[in-house]
């Protein structure tokens, strides 16, 4: 257990993090029945929580690097839990919501530390079965969500999907203090960038709530991108940049980021996925779920017997993006007005092999771009591009099915972006040479010392 210990007490937390943000999905016309709720609300009960998590794992990253990543993921840890009761308890949709969002506090914590204490407790081939797992069990939670929301909700009431996150934070800090050993810190004496995170905060916070809300957004977005020119300028002048730009000069690390955006796009998929197999095939919720594990139960198996083998180079990312791309593809050729959900079957299971593959390079790969002790910055733009990822996906992905109310069109508008991603991979990340075995050995010394 002492070997396993550190990957059990962080999947169970990123576990439980991930499974947040889509078990409250089939749990929400109990709420509004519940708590007398309006459309408007129960869509925020959703994307406050979202909004949260991608407005400051940046931010939180930074500061685990500064504080130390061990004692950011306890407290994140703790929150996570302290907000879970309160959403468990709250009178009315007002009070569910606000503690969606001190949930997301907690989990952009919980989830860029994790990633840096994965690097740190780990080195050569266990830090990629390491990251193998914790990859796995990620599109596990995200698929498997809706699946357990629907059972708890039908048999306990929409409250027991917030108090199931009680006993598995007590669980995780027990493992935590027992196992997990610091990551490296910046040096004594470095500040915290305030100015930076409040910039950055303000343009990431404005364009996820432009993405939610797209009626009457151009301002904005204007300020977004306002905020955005204000967080470059205080970045260069900053003694202690809350981010190293110079990384983004790095063709290798924009590029994995690219792929993660691309990748979350899937996940988005699977929200129209639920929404098709319920409207329009008359699925129950509980049966809706168990019709979409096929993915998560393809991408833990490829974690964990191919994807924790492979080095995080350019040719791995590629190809899990390229697989991706095949399965939602099929996915466009198979389904029809008479399809059932059987049909989906085969793209699911092929678009699940690609992400197993390519989950757990992504992340060896965007830790081997950065210094050890700038692992939480590293991790902390990763969560916030697969945020952005997946809400910019809800957005595109809406518009398409509104207009088409076509599931396969969906399909088909996401292969595009992981095909995308596949050809840039290719391209970049082998001429980079990002994440070569001898660079990932060498980043995995660094970070286990």
């Amino acid at each position: 257990m002492r070997k396993w210990g550190p990957l059990a007490a962080i999947c169970l937390g990123s576990f439980m993090l991930i499974l947040d943000t889509t078990v409250v999905t089939v749990a929400l016309p109990e709420m509004a029945r519940g708590l007398g709720a309006s459309l408007t609300s129960l869509q925020w009960v959703v994307n406050s929580y979202t909004l949260v998590l991608a407005v400051l794992a940046l931010s939180a990253g930074a500061i685990g690097d500064l504080v130390g990543q061990r004692r950011v993921f306890v407290g994140s840890v703790a929150l996570f839990a302290v907000a879970s009761l309160g959403g468990a308890l709250a009178p009315t949709i007002g009070v569910l919501i606000g503690a969606r969002a001190v949930q997301g506090i907690g989990g952009a914590a919980m989830m860029v530390a994790a990633m840096s204490l994965l690097g740190a407790n780990y080195a050569g081939k266990e830090r990629g079965s390491a990251f193998g797992t914790w990859t796995a069990v990620l599109g596990g939670a995200g698929a498997a969500g809706p699946f357990l929301g629907g059972v708890l909700t039908q048999w306990a009431g929409w409250q027991a999907i917030f108090f199931l996150n009680l006993p598995l934070s007590g669980l995780t800090l027990l493992l935590t203090r027992k196992y997990l050993v610091e990551a490296p810190r910046r040096p004594a004496g470095t500040r915290i960038d305030v100015g930076g995170m409040l910039a950055f905060g303000m343009s990431s916070g404005a364009l996820i709530y432009g993405l939610i809300q797209p009626d009457g957004s151009l301002p904005v977005f204007l300020l977004a991108i306002v905020a955005l020119v204000v967080f470059v300028v205080v970045e260069r002048r900053a003694e202690h940049p809350m981010v190293d730009l110079a990384l983004f000069r790095r063709a290798a690390f924009v590029t994995v980021l690219i792929v993660v955006v691309a990748s979350s796009s899937v996940f988005a998929c699977l929200i129209y996925a639920s929404i098709w197999l319920q409207s329009v095939r008359h699925l129950s919720p509980t049966a809706a779920g168990l019709a979409l594990i096929p993915l998560a139960a393809t991408s833990f198996a490829a974690s964990m017997l191919i994807g924790k083998r492979l080095h995080a180079t350019g040719i791995v990312l590629a190809l899990g993006a390229l697989l991706a791309a095949a399965g939602c593809g099929l996915e466009w050729m198979l389904l029809d007005r008479d399809s059932t959900w059987l049909s989906l079957l085969p793209g699911l299971i092929v678009t699940g092999a690609g992400m197993g593959i390519a989950g757990p390079a992504t992340s060896t790969a965007i830790l081997s771009a950065v210094p050890p002790d700038r692992a939480g910055m590293a991790s902390g733009a990763m969560a916030t591009f697969r945020q952005l990822g997946q809400t910019l996906g809800v957005a595109v992905l809406g518009l398409v099915y509104a207009n088409t109310a076509e599931l396969g069109d969906v399909f088909l508008a996401t292969a595009g972006l992981s095909l995308g991603a596949a050809v840039l991979s290719g391209l970049v990340l082998v001429r980079n040479n990002a994440g070569a075995p001898s660079r990932t050995r060498g980043s995995s010394g660094a970070a286990a010392r």
